[in-house]
């Protein structure tokens, strides 16, 4: 005689996605949305914009980059891993191409730390050349993470360039790096969901923690930012601070036929999780999830960023 052995019914609920812990609908809604990116698809489909006229496709390069469950927006995210990146190459970036004297922008992130040892990107069209002194990057605006040099280990260093390559004085002499970004107080966890932003009207560049624009005065010795540069070339006269920062340079505009000698490597693409730096695109890769990822051409105020810290719903 057969035996039977009974095998519990699976059911739809089983094959459920995870559900989202925010309100997309929030972050779609906000003016001057540019992208939106909620990482819901597979590992081998470019990830898509939401709510937006461009959909944006972000392309892998290197190995797949997993999704996870869990996530605001889409009840999961990106889980990087340091040995890959999302691009878009520049000539295709259309609206994420941000630039020019009277440019303003914003980008917002929901991300998860796993390591922060090394500096990171979250995202941006930045690339920097091969090094110290070398003025062939062609940077524009970026989120980026953990850069020591100018006073900011471990925290959230929103960059904006004007000039494309390395600061210069008002006389004209180089700085080794570019060191026109803000710095925020808290150092950023790991293991723990939070929500970075930064802002740029023009005058002042703000990083917004948990949407909460964390004023932070310098300590010019401290932060290393003692040199004239800071401390004469701000508003009358003065310091460009920290957190806010000081740079009215606009964002840098990459024209072929004016810099096709000076900046060989063309435009910059825009990428998530990784940029060119020190000639190596994984050398300061991200080890994070993330599970939105939203750019805007404006300048967004306090409350906007703060509700958009509120749509995430973060536990």
């Amino acid at each position: 005689m057969r035996a039977f052995v009974l095998v519990p019914l699976l059911t739809l609920a089983s094959f459920a996605a995870p559900t989202p812990t925010g309100d997309a609908s929030v972050v779609t809604k906000t003016s001057g949305l540019v992208a939106f990116w909620t990482f819901g698809e597979e590992p081998t489909t470019p990830r898509l914009s939401q709510g937006t006229k461009d959909k944006h496709p972000l392309t892998t390069v290197g190995p797949d980059i997993p999704r996870a469950e869990g996530g605001s927006y889409s009840g999961y995210s990106a889980h990087f891993l340091g040995q890959h990146y999302l691009e878009i190459p520049y000539a295709r970036t259309g609206d994420l191409n941000i630039a020019g004297p009277n440019a303003r922008v914003s980008v917002f992130a929901v991300v998860r730390m796993d390591e922060l040892k090394r500096g990171a990107t979250i995202a941006g069209m930045w690339s920097e050349g091969k090094g110290a002194f070398d003025d062939t990057g062609t940077r524009q605006y970026a989120m980026l993470l953990n850069m020591p040099t100018y006073g900011g280990p471990g925290q959230l260093t929103p960059h904006i360039s004007g000039l494309g390559g390395h600061s210069r004085r008002a006389d004209g002499s180089a700085l080794p790096w570019c060191a026109d970004y803000a710095a925020n107080r808290t150092r950023l966890p790991m293991g723990a969901w939070i929500t970075l932003a930064f802002t740029y009207d023009g005058r002042w560049i703000k990083a917004y923690y948990n949407g909460v624009l964390e004023v932070r005065e310098v300590d010019a010795k401290q932060d290393k930012r003692d040199d004239p540069y800071f401390t004469k070339e701000g508003p009358d006269g003065g310091h460009r601070g920290i957190n806010p920062y000081f740079y009215d340079k606009g964002i840098f505009a990459y024209d072929p036929a004016k810099h096709a000698t000076t900046k060989p490597g063309g435009g910059a693409n825009f990428t998530v999780g990784a940029r060119y730096a020190v000639g190596s695109m994984l050398g300061e890769a991200l080890k994070a999830r993330l599970a939105g990822l939203a750019v805007f051409d404006r300048a967004l105020t306090d409350e906007e960023v703060a509700r958009l810290h509120r749509s995430a719903g973060l536990k």
